[in-house]
């Protein structure tokens, strides 16, 4: 774990050369920076953020999303690190969903389901860049890409832009936007792993998770959901008070955390999206006293505590990541919505404009 001291100055946005993939293709990096010092870094390929530079208690600075260094890594070995995931982020039952009367099939990667888009999804792509701003308060930058009718099997011309932009008041906002030529399904999210201690430092279990929802989707077997929608209340599944992330998380007689290894499953926000992010989440790290406060327009929140991690990645700092060693929260639809009609629609139709808006506010605690 790299843990430095940064000077400030005014936002700045700067864009350099990453990589070259195999087939000669140049994967740039952005760059933001504000005039607190610190910094989030975006690379082409799947509109992932890279890294994110953030101070603790005492004004050092460390990385804490995990990520590779190399673009190699990237490709050799994808783990979703700060990717944007889709055409559907999370799990599709049995890779099958029926629109308008048609169905529909898309890559099986993740047991009997489609996971994240599918074989190709768009974390595995490489994202045009377009705009990249900044002035006094902020800085930013603007990723689009088309993905084809028939792209992953799903239908329509998706046309899709996410705009990076970190302010004055340390904020790091994603905004989703997307249109379709013609009715498809659409979810998407940003999948960065987070650890405040810094990436690369060991676990997280003792950093304090706060979900603001009274509910939960229990998962089969395959982590595809029930259908039941279930309360909180007395489970290993509420965190409306802040507790440590593993605090519950090796209690045995609970099946659901068996079906994970940890936690893998999606709260209930609300039943609809809001026009405006609400707080969704909070995670607080008693060591470093950082704070991260996510807020989201999305219904649901997927919270997963880096059980798959295994030690065999090697991150940006050049240390292992195990089980544990991060947690992901992603705001999105409830998974398998398209083959659950109670959940709600992920329809997207021609005129019609998807969006998601997510901002994570980094503070500090004192002792």
């Amino acid at each position: 774990m790299a843990v430095i001291s940064m000077t400030t100055g005014a936002a700045e946005a700067r864009r350099e050369t990453f990589g070259t993939l195999a087939d000669g293709t140049k994967v740039d990096a952005v760059t933001l920076s504000n005039s607190h010092g610190m910094s989030a870094r975006i690379i082409a390929l799947g509109a992932s953020l890279q890294s994110l530079m953030a101070p603790d208690r005492h004004g050092k600075f460390a990385n804490i999303t995990l990520g590779y260094a190399k673009l190699d890594s990237y490709v050799q070995k994808p783990q979703y690190f700060g990717a944007t995931v889709g055409r559907y982020a999370n799990r599709i039952a049995k890779g099958h969903f029926v629109l308008d009367g048609h169905g529909y099939d898309v890559p099986i990667n993740d047991k009997p389901n489609s996971l994240h888009g599918g074989t190709r999804g768009f974390d595995k792509v490489v994202w045009a860049i377009g705009d990249v701003k900044h002035d006094a308060g902020k800085a930013s930058v603007s990723l689009s890409y088309v993905s084809p009718d028939g792209d992953m099997g799903y239908p329509g011309k998706l046309t899709i832009t996410a705009t990076y932009t970190l302010d004055d008041s340390n904020r790091l906002s994603i905004e989703y936007r997307a249109t379709t030529d013609k009715p498809t399904i659409v979810n998407l999210s940003n999948h960065a792993y987070w650890n405040l201690a810094g990436e690369g430092s060991g676990s997280v279990m003792e950093q304090r998770l706060t979900i603001s929802a009274d509910a939960y989707l229990p998962v089969s077997d395959s982590l595809i959901p029930t259908g039941e929608i279930r309360n909180v209340a007395g489970t290993v599944f509420d965190f409306r008070k802040a507790k440590p992330i593993g605090a519950d998380v090796r209690h045995g007689d609970e099946p659901q955390l068996l079906f994970g290894h940890g936690y893998d499953h999606n709260w209930v926000i609300s039943r609809s999206a809001a026009s405006t992010p609400r707080m969704v989440a909070k995670v607080e790290d008693p060591v470093s006293g950082r704070v991260l406060t996510l807020s989201s327009t999305q219904p649901g929140l997927q919270f997963y505590s880096g059980n798959f991690l295994d030690g065999t990645t090697v991150g940006t700092g050049g240390r292992v990541y195990r089980q544990g060693d991060a947690f992901a929260l992603e705001p999105q639809l409830y998974p398998d919505t398209p083959n659950q009609p109670a959940f709600g629609s992920a329809r997207l139709a021609p005129g019609q404009e998807y969006r998601n808006l997510i901002v994570y506010e980094f503070t500090t605690q004192k002792l």
